[in-house]
């Protein structure tokens, strides 16, 4: 049988020469893991670059300087850190090593609004609350308020020293090229180094979970789902490659997992649909109806944390139904109800 947590384990993989993939520990047993990349022979001085950063806790700088030494190389040889997206688990370490190293971090221009508002202390947990609250989880919200911890600290995050867009980064040793995949965030991008047949996907494209979409405090009124559909269908217009993603195990063919994706959203969104029935309801009525894990399992089965990424997810493919004409919505006291179209 397959370890599907065994990527998690501490140490250092070699995905490819001058490739190296290290699972740095998270403060929670959720994910377990972010995988961070080092590349060995793109950055000057032979110097390294890093895709991704990390949750800034000791534990996972241990983890890297470990890694490091076990391919003969240390901190401060890295040079840029090419973040995925703004999410504390990616980017809040990276700004930490700058701090003490002087690398530069580099993140997509899509997340300049949101880092404004982290900054601001507009996200977090109260904005996670205010989201259950419009999906008609009231009693949910104030249930993760008493078990989620709130240890949000807007000095964690900080501009980064470029924007990215769509475009090429050029390195003495070679490209990297820069692809927006809105979704997961609004300014999520992955790394495609089309030389060696490698997509570095964060959180975009992951092998064995579909990722959160609409915890997003720099467009509450967008469409992160639709957006993360998009993202998909746009990754098959380049050449199928490796898949490194940001938690899980690298994979052969990343084109094949975005084929996954975009089926169980469309089984997901038919399921929605199914649940959504006759009269007016809110996502949390809806998320209750249907089940969840590949186990199946009910929704009063989930701890406080899945019950609301959950209720999340439902009220992302609700909102995906009524762009597609499938459903209407109207709010009323904050709660958003939706309707089918018959």
């Amino acid at each position: 049988m397959i370890d599907r947590r065994a990527w998690a384990e501490p140490g250092v993989e070699t995905v490819c020469p001058g490739v190296h993939r290290i699972p740095l520990p998270l403060p929670n047993d959720v994910l377990r893991a972010v995988n961070v990349y080092v590349l060995e022979d793109l950055a000057e001085d032979d110097g390294l670059v890093m895709i991704d950063g990390g949750w800034t806790i000791p534990e996972a700088r241990k983890a890297l300087e470990e890694g490091l030494t076990a391919i003969g190389r240390d901190l401060a040889e890295i040079r840029d850190i090419l973040v995925t997206h703004v999410h504390r688990d990616h980017y809040t370490h990276a700004v930490e090593l700058r701090r003490s190293l002087g690398c530069r971090v580099h993140l997509g221009a899509g997340e300049r609004r949101g880092l404004e508002l982290l900054n601001e202390r507009r996200g977090g947990l109260p904005f996670l609350l205010r989201t259950l609250r419009g999906a008609g989880a009231a009693a949910l919200a104030d249930e993760v308020r008493s078990v989620y911890p709130d240890d949000y600290d807007p000095r964690d995050w900080e501009t980064p020293n470029r924007w990215l867009g769509q475009e090429t980064l050029r390195f003495p040793g070679g490209g990297l090229r820069v692809v927006p995949t809105p979704g997961h965030t609004r300014g999520h991008v992955v790394y495609l180094d089309e030389r060696r047949g490698l997509m570095f996907s964060g959180d975009h494209v992951l092998p064995h979970i579909t990722p959160s979409v609409g915890f997003e405090p720099a467009d509450p009124d967008g469409r992160p789902l639709a957006d993360f559909l998009d993202s998909l269908h746009l990754m098959t217009r380049y050449a199928d490659a490796r898949l490194l993603p940001a938690h899980g195990p690298v994979t052969d063919s990343a084109h094949a997992r975005v084929a996954e994706l975009l089926a169980h959203h469309r089984g997901r969104l038919r399921a929605t649909l199914a649940v959504l029935g006759e009269g007016a309801h809110d996502a949390f009525t809806v998320a209750r109806g249907l089940t969840w894990t590949r186990r199946g399992t009910p929704f009063d089965g989930l701890d406080a944390v899945n019950r609301m990424l959950a209720v999340n997810e439902t009220a992302a493919h609700l909102d995906v139904l009524v762009l597609r004409g499938g459903a209407t919505v109207e709010t009323a006291d904050g709660v958003h109800r939706y309707t089918r179209v018959r």
